[in-house]
């Protein structure tokens, strides 16, 4: 079977076995990969660029050798290829978590539970919960859905289709990094420098496509590209912006502006600042815009693939 139809079955069953399943509440590939890259930070640990690089590059490159190694493994068989594909699929993408987490926050905001929803978001993000009331919790809600959408789903798919199994846990793990040592925490100010860089470079095509898919799906497409226009550049992320100013243009709510990091006040330009502010009723809303955008992703990133008829999975 060609690498084509190998990615295109592949990652529609992995996305459907997300749909289904979600993510497994133990053993998790992710969190794995997570305690594997904490041991190494505790050896490698300096507070220096160079330390930070080497720590990248094992952590990256050991992912994208496994990934390459159980490829060429399954590669005489069509069935074992998909299969392989699939399960790559669904362990790296996590787009009914985020579903998951956001519908629980509305949910409680929904019911009056405000103390609730500040338990449920740092499921989320990493905003101080107890410095938002419920607008702002929702706010929060539908930027982290937004970038989250590009990060946990869209962005593996991209580079799925460009590489295959391997370009599916490489991006997986440059994210997950990025995560990880990517803030600017005094202990990861220049340690994670190269994890933060790798990842702007590797979210980079996911946000754009991500950013055109959601004025294409969202009811608003015009308000989408006028905001991804706009406003996109004044955000601090290269890849944040686009995808959460498109998203706001599109659901005609008004996003960024105050928010608290562990006690670390920052002022954010406002993304669409026509829209209205984001009621708890835009969570929802959210969800199912990026649900539309995963599904959209995936026929692009198959499209894509087949029209290349690329031979790299």
């Amino acid at each position: 079977m060609r690498a084509d139809r190998v990615f295109a079955y592949g990652a529609t069953a992995g996305l459907l076995g997300d749909l289904l399943l979600g993510d497994p509440r133990r053993g998790h590939p992710v969190a794995l990969f997570g305690r594997a890259a904490a041991a190494v930070e505790r050896r490698l640990w300096r507070d220096h660029r160079g330390r930070g690089a080497v720590h990248t590059a094992v952590c990256v490159g050991g992912a994208v050798a496994l990934g390459a190694l159980t490829r060429r493994a399954a590669r005489p068989s069509a069935v074992a290829s998909v299969a392989l594909t699939g399960v790559a699929t669904w362990a790296v993408v996590g787009g009914t978590s985020l579903a998951r987490e956001a519908r629980a926050v509305g949910r409680a905001l929904e019911a009056g539970d405000i103390e609730g929803a500040r338990r449920r978001l740092p499921h989320l993000c990493g905003r101080d919960p107890q410095a938002l009331d419920a607008d702002g919790i929702a706010r929060a809600v539908v930027e982290s859905v937004a970038e989250n959408t590009s990060d946990a789903v869209v962005g593996a798919l991209v580079w799925g289709a460009v590489a295959g199994v391997p370009g599916l846990l490489g991006f997986r793990a440059v994210n997950t990094l990025d995560a990880m040592v990517g803030h600017r925490s005094p202990r990861h100010l220049r340690y994670g420098w190269a994890s933060a860089r790798l990842d702007d470079l590797a979210g980079w095509p996911g946000a754009r496509l991500t950013a055109g898919l959601a004025a294409v799906a969202g009811p608003d497409p015009r308000g989408a590209v006028r905001a991804w226009r706009a406003d996109a550049g004044r955000h601090p992320s290269p890849n944040a912006g686009p995808v959460e100013a498109s998203f706001a243009g599109a659901l005609g709510v008004r996003l960024g502006g105050t928010l608290s990091y562990a006690g670390r006040v920052e002022h954010r330009p406002v993304l669409n600042g026509t829209g209205r502010a984001v009621r708890v009723t835009d969570v929802e809303r959210a969800v199912r815009l990026s649900r539309r955008v995963a599904l959209l992703a995936l026929g692009a990133c198959a499209a894509g693939r087949l029209l290349t008829r690329g031979r790299t999975s």
